[in-house]
């Protein structure tokens, strides 16, 4: 409970980037004794380098008298450099601990959250899977490393000056640039990370919807534009990727420059100081032990912040995941596309619909449909009435102009498609009964609900009827009027009819239109029809 709460001011705090630290901060905390002891062994790792760079000191000025006189040195290099082998495998397995841990805690939260809030989003999925396997990097490595290079470079430092005060100066000044490069370039990578992270969101979310609705997309035959959105989903993602790497390229880069002017300047100036070179002078005489001690340590002092660059993008994918991780653990349902709750503003601004063949259904279509307003679209066969519709649908390609809903750009949601009643010229059939496949568009609908949609579009009979996936069992007329009943069932302000009375005699037709005139009421509807007396339904009248 203390965690959701913390959790909950974190997604209100306006900073994200410092919520998500405090909310990664209160799911690692029950954790802690394991991370802590990662902590403690990989700081006791420089207490060993110091033991290994004094035992080459000690050992190296001798070596040439015989290797009696360099044995004890020798040996505490070498018992140094293998407990610093066991420290590192005993670091990592209490880092890898906590890490599992955590994954596991925030795992059963999430899909807690997914079953109350939003079973089935496809919006949760990357968070769920990929997001949680960031905590594990985060919490075994970032972490760990974060706290060891705030105090392990000190220490090392702290050695160098016992032995070399001008040295440990020099290592200490090129650490402050150190610092700020690094911390410039994570910066850079945290909303790289972000934008990597939403982009991948992105794909998986469509990538699930589209194969929920693989018979709508092999009905519609809309392979191609949904191929064509995938692959720009993926090129979009890569991109986000490659700008990733870059940035980690570039920090890289300036922690070895630092690193190798760091090592430079201290051998240079051991080097002249052994020679008795130096253009100055300075306050320590230096020889050969201490000017080995020092050289051997130089490097130490920034192996904390290389494992710390290292980890640094663990943090950056933790925290850019971070937000839709605390959202769906405490049974915040993930952004929905857009969903309307009343009769919208339609707005067509010099529409193209041009298909991969070449062909133009659509040029230069513009068109604004007020909320409530009833437009027909008249036109002869191949004129572009159906495209119209299936743009709002996601299901044709807008090649120019703008398609907005409500002020805000359809291609920003890939389509309206859940959010509309529809009813087009092949409706969707799946093997079951009528009544279930009335129902497909609102799954929560009761029994009586479905009767009287059903009756309403003119289904008289058993719902109970059994239909194959070819529609077996209904007439031509009836599949018709089980788009009509599924519009009716639907609770969308957004109405598109689709030739709704075609392939129906005079008298059939006459029995729908009052159906049709009761759908409309109160939605804003675009219907695309040949009949002129459905399109006297209408407020007005476009011509295609």
């Amino acid at each position: 409970m203390l965690r959701r709460r913390m959790t909950l001011a974190a997604l209100d705090d306006p900073r994200s980037t410092f919520s998500a630290a405090i909310w990664l901060k209160a799911q690692a905390r029950p954790f802690a004794h394991d991370t802590r002891n990662a902590i403690a062994l990989t700081v006791l790792d420089v207490v060993l380098a110091i033991g290994f760079a004094g035992g080459l000191a000690l050992a190296i000025p001798v070596l040439a008298q015989g290797l009696v006189g360099a044995a004890p040195g020798l040996a505490l290099a070498f018992v140094s450099l293998v407990a610093r082998g066991g420290l590192a495998l005993m670091a990592a397995k209490a880092g890898a601990r906590a890490g599992q841990r955590m994954k596991s805690s925030v795992r059963r939260m999430i899909v807690s959250g997914l079953f109350t809030a939003a079973p089935g989003s496809a919006s949760g999925l990357t968070p769920c899977v990929e997001g949680v396997e960031t905590l594990d990097g985060y919490v075994s490595r970032f972490v760990t490393a974060k706290a060891a290079a705030s105090v392990a470079p000190l220490i090392a430092i702290a050695a160098c000056a016992l032995a070399s005060p001008i040295s440990a100066a020099i290592l200490l000044a090129t650490l402050v640039p150190f610092s700020v490069g690094m911390a410039l370039a994570g910066m850079a990578a945290g909303e790289e990370s972000r934008r990597q992270f939403s982009a991948l969101d992105r794909l998986a979310s469509r990538y699930l919807d589209r194969v929920r609705a693989l018979p709508v997309i092999l009905a519609f035959q809309a392979e191609t534009s949904t191929e064509t959105a995938l692959a720009q989903d993926s090129e979009r993602l890569a991109q986000k990727t490659s700008g990733v790497l870059r940035v980690a390229f570039l920090s890289s880069a300036i922690m070895e420059f630092f690193v190798a002017l760091s090592v430079a300047l201290v051998a240079v100036y051991c080097g002249f100081a052994l020679l008795g070179l130096l253009p100055f002078s300075v306050p320590e005489t230096l020889d050969l032990p201490r000017a080995l001690f020092v050289l051997a340590m130089a490097p130490e002092v920034y192996a904390p912040i290389r494992r710390l660059a290292a980890a640094y993008h663990e943090r950056q994918a933790a925290e850019a995941a971070a937000p839709a991780l605390a959202a769906l653990a405490n049974g915040v349902p993930p952004p929905a596309r857009s969903q309307l709750v009343a009769a919208p503003t339609l707005r067509f601004d010099a529409v193209e619909v041009r298909y991969p063949n070449g062909e133009i259904a659509v040029r230069d279509f513009s068109l604004t449909v007020a909320p409530g307003e009833t437009v027909a679209l008249l036109g002869a066969s191949g004129a572009g009435k159906t495209s119209v519709l299936h743009l709002l649908l996601g299901l044709a390609p807008l090649t120019a102009g703008q398609v907005r809903v409500d002020g805000r750009p359809v291609a920003d949601d890939g389509g309206m498609g859940g959010t509309v009643a529809w009813a087009g010229q092949h409706p969707f059939v799946s093997p079951g009964s009528l009544g279930h496949n009335i129902a497909l568009v609102r799954p929560g609908s009761t029994q009586r609900e479905v009767m009287a949609a059903a009756a309403q579009a003119g289904l008289f009979g058993d719902i109970e009827r059994p239909i194959d996936e070819r529609g077996g069992g209904l007439s031509g007329g009836e599949r018709r009027r089980l788009g009509l009943a599924r519009a009716l069932l639907s609770n969308a302000p957004l109405v598109l009819l689709d030739e709704p009375t075609a392939n129906l005699d005079a008298a059939s037709e006459a029995a729908l239109l009052p159906m049709l005139r009761n759908l409309m009421r109160g939605r804003t509807a675009l219907i695309a029809t040949h009949s002129d007396r459905v399109a006297a339904l209408a407020d007005r009248i476009v011509r295609l």
